[in-house]
């Protein structure tokens, strides 16, 4: 599968990003829509993902950052039918490796993917990390 994958906002397919994150993502499931569009517009870089062929959206990653010490990655996805050919760490390579946070300190939680993650050098957190998790 031939696909290529940017930074603009304005391409990003935001009833791609919807459907998948209301439906098929294990987390986040509290957001609305207008939630996951404000995300989007607020988010310091996104990232997507898009087939060659047709320019359908297939992939896509948003981060939230102060733009000078670090920033946390959010939201990373590669559709079903794409998974196998690269989407996911393209997506991730562009994201934190080919742009403008390619020396910030990167965060973020999943439960699954730790073999992509570890690929671009993500641990576990050092004795510096603390967090409140989100409230019942």
């Amino acid at each position: 599968m031939e696909f290529e994958v940017d930074d603009s906002r304005d391409r990003v397919d935001r009833d791609v990003v919807w459907n998948f994150l209301s439906t098929q993502a294990y987390w986040g499931g509290w957001r609305r829509r207008e939630h996951v569009e404000r995300q989007i517009d607020l988010a310091w870089r996104v990232v997507g993902a898009y087939r060659k062929s047709d320019g359908r959206q297939i992939g896509f990653a948003r981060a939230f950052s102060d733009g000078v010490a670090g920033a946390y990655l959010a939201d990373v996805f590669v559709l079903p039918e794409a998974r196998g050919h690269g989407v996911g760490k393209a997506v991730v390579r562009t994201m934190i490796e080919d742009g403008p946070g390619r020396d910030f300190r990167w965060m973020l939680h999943t439960d699954d993917a730790h073999g992509l993650y570890r690929a671009f050098g993500f641990t576990e957190p050092d004795t510096t990390y603390l967090e409140r998790p989100r409230p019942a």
